[in-house]
């Protein structure tokens, strides 16, 4: 009901899966499964999957193709974000075009508000099931930062 049933959520609150990488959504429902990951809506969710389930839902929704989140972007923030990206590496973890690897999450396309929620969540330290890696990058920028990250990345796909 939140991600829609191929994986396209067409609220923001709720992160696009489609396309996503498997690992990653794997991951994801397994840290929510054994707590080290929150939300209301996700937690209830989570706890009763099996690992062949979370593994099924996993690989369905990387199967899926991406739609386009008709995201309206400022371009000057864009070119803000690209730059800001640049200067902190974002692609050397997510890879050019945001594209993800692995346990590294594909954002390309992502909704702007959700991208600019998590990163804010990272550098608040309220979400810190990364291993430290987002919590130290996300303490480094500032608001302006990550609504320009936010924008550039809604404006990928």
């Amino acid at each position: 009901a939140c991600h829609g049933p191929n994986g396209n959520s067409s609220h923001p609150q709720y992160p696009v899966i489609a396309r996503q990488n498997a690992r990653y959504i794997y991951l994801q429902l397994k840290d929510f499964k054994e707590a080290r990951r929150h939300d209301p809506q996700m937690d209830p969710m989570a706890a009763p999957l099996s690992r062949d389930d979370m593994l099924a839902l996993a690989d369905y929704f990387s199967k899926q193709k991406q739609a386009p989140a008709g995201f309206k972007a400022d371009p000057a923030k864009v070119a803000a974000g690209r730059k800001k990206s640049d200067e902190v590496l974002c692609p050397m973890c997510h890879l050019g075009e945001f594209a993800g690897q692995n346990e590294i999450p594909r954002v390309a396309g992502q909704h702007y508000q959700y991208v600019k929620k998590q990163l804010s969540d990272f550098k608040a330290r309220r979400r810190t099931n990364d291993a430290g890696n987002m919590t130290a990058d996300a303490g480094t920028l500032s608001d302006d930062d990550i609504e320009n990250l936010a924008q550039y990345i809604a404006n990928l796909l």
